[in-house]
């Protein structure tokens, strides 16, 4: 009866160092604001020829573990897209002919996906992390990186990159065999703004 009495307070000795381990291993956090802002250019690169808008934010985690911040997971509604610096029928013809088949074809990939898989401090005053991580886009995956300034307390995230750039052709965001393509840069600004709890 003794044996089988300490048998018993072993195995839930056991089974509360499982649990406590458990507790103090990936914990997630979900998105609840975000804010993501692009802009793109012409060739020649002036206020009047720059075009922005916004994309939003279908879902997003961050994890943690062991209350430090470890990585994300973030899906991205592309059928959001869309144009702010044009009005009326201006602006509904760009956001169309940004989500056409001529550049990310939301019909056919209707969602992006940014995973974080590395945060590293930087030196830099104002933003002082690295944040790498894989971008899919258009079925496309690239490996990218930026700088951010993040703030942590428990779980709670306040996330905000830097503006960065991705390279368009990288994703097949292109006229296809149009010399109107060559009037666009290549580049897109990118800035996005999280928080989570």
């Amino acid at each position: 009866m003794k044996k089988l009495f300490l048998l018993t307070l072993l195995l839930f000795s056991v089974f509360l160092l499982a649990q406590k381990k458990k507790s103090k291993g990936i914990q997630i956090s979900k998105v609840q604001t975000s804010d993501i802002r692009w802009w793109g250019y012409k060739v020649v690169k002036s206020e009047a020829t720059t075009h922005s808008g916004f994309v939003k934010l279908k879902s997003g985690k961050f994890y943690f573990e062991d209350k430090v911040l470890k990585g994300g997971d973030f899906i991205l509604d592309m059928r959001s897209l869309t144009n702010t610096d044009l009005t009326g029928e201006d602006q509904q013809k760009l956001t169309d002919h940004l989500r056409s088949s001529d550049f990310f074809g939301v019909k056919k990939y209707p969602v992006a996906k940014f995973v974080i898989t590395k945060i590293l401090p930087s030196k830099n005053l104002e933003y002082n992390y690295l944040v790498y991580g894989n971008l899919t886009l258009k079925g496309t995956r690239k490996t990218i990186s930026f700088p951010a300034k993040i703030r942590t307390n428990d779980r709670f995230v306040e996330f905000e990159s830097a503006k960065f750039s991705l390279n368009r052709q990288d994703f097949k965001a292109f006229y296809k065999s149009s010399i109107k393509d060559y009037l666009i840069k290549d580049q897109i600004d990118i800035q996005i703004k999280l928080t989570a709890n």
